[in-house]
């Protein structure tokens, strides 16, 4: 099927994890155009170069890749701009890009809750505002945003005292975001991933123990992918979801309803 067939799809945080496995997953539903923002370092320049080349075998597909740290409101209006430039048009944004630098709540340094905000809160608050107001302006009006949250904006976590407010504030952008900007046909909803095996949690799962405990705690038995969650975002991208806006979907295996 081709879901997004000739849509224009803009991924933060797209080199690696969930944002480059909904990259994919956009090519091969037939996006046509693909703006893919990266961090900007030695290392994510040569995975968005890889992932540009993966996304630009599929039939029609093209691909602008654009860094940039998304904490500074500056790169928000670059990659819209260079996204317009491009294609001309954006029709569906993938609000990714995020940090988890676990760390112990009563010793932290104040440092680390500023970045995590200003990565992770403000930097989802900048692109969206950017993209929204560039899909206001255009002809057809309209699209699709997703912020990707977190199972993390409905719980705790000992090591994430600054991590978790950031998501539930993405789950809450989203979700006045909706109420905002439906009248202009753009439609605002969040996806909440579990435990996905990415990155951003790989030394925190390199214990054996804890591994296995939240596999455990699964009602599937398993951790997420990150093309566990390029499936829902898809979903929510296309036309499938016409009528859903302010929404939150949880993919997490059923670790949020599995109290025994």
């Amino acid at each position: 099927m081709s879901l997004l067939k000739n849509k224009v799809v803009c991924i933060t945080g797209s080199s690696r994890g969930i944002g480059r496995a909904c990259a994919v997953e956009s090519a091969r539903h037939g996006a046509t155009g693909l703006i893919l923002h990266y961090y900007g370092d030695e290392v994510t320049e040569k995975e968005v170069l890889s992932l540009k080349a993966e996304v630009e075998a599929f039939p029609g597909a093209k691909a602008v890749v654009v860094p940039g740290d998304i904490a500074d409101a500056s790169t928000a209006a670059k990659i819209v701009e260079a996204g317009v430039a491009a294609f001309q048009r954006i029709d569906v944004l993938v609000s990714n890009a995020g940090i988890c630098p676990f760390s112990e709540f009563l010793t932290m340094p104040h440092a680390t809750w500023e970045r995590t905000r200003q990565v992770n809160l403000d930097g989802s608050f900048y692109i969206t505002q950017a993209v929204a107001n560039q899909m206001k302006s255009q002809t057809p009006q309209g699209g699709s945003i997703i912020g990707v949250a977190s199972i993390s904006a409905l719980v705790g976590g000992e090591f994430q005292v600054h991590y978790t407010p950031t998501k539930a504030g993405i789950l809450s952008l989203m979700q006045s975001c909706a109420v905002a900007l439906g009248k202009y046909n753009i439609r605002a909803n969040a996806v909440l991933p579990g435990t996905i095996a990415t990155d951003i949690n790989k030394e925190d799962l390199s214990d054996a123990a804890k591994r296995e405990g939240m596999v455990k705690r699964t009602c599937l038995g398993r951790l997420g992918e990150p093309e566990d969650l390029a499936g829902p975002v898809v979903f929510l991208a296309s036309d499938l979801a016409k009528y859903v806006t302010g929404a939150s979907l949880l993919v997490d295996g059923g670790l949020f309803v599995n109290l025994q």
